[in-house]
């Protein structure tokens, strides 16, 4: 099975979330690297009612983040 390169899960919604807010992922992924001790929801609340994201979005970049923080644990 041939594979296109097309990014899947969260990361598919990042080309829509550079064009919709005007900052790029890493800006958004700082701000949650901020506030890592905030439960997942509560990061997703915090982008939303602060920064304006819609929920989709705010989520997929939550879940993005603490998967690549799982990644990074020894």
């Amino acid at each position: 099975m041939a594979t296109t390169g097309k990014a899947q899960g969260p990361a598919s919604y990042f080309p829509s979330i550079e064009k919709t807010y005007g900052q790029p992922i890493a800006h958004w992924l700082k701000l949650l690297h901020g506030m890592a001790d905030k439960k997942h929801m509560e990061q997703v609340a915090i982008l939303k009612t602060s920064h304006g994201l819609g929920h989709g979005h705010a989520n997929a970049l939550v879940a993005y983040h603490r998967a690549q923080a799982t990644d990074k644990s020894p």
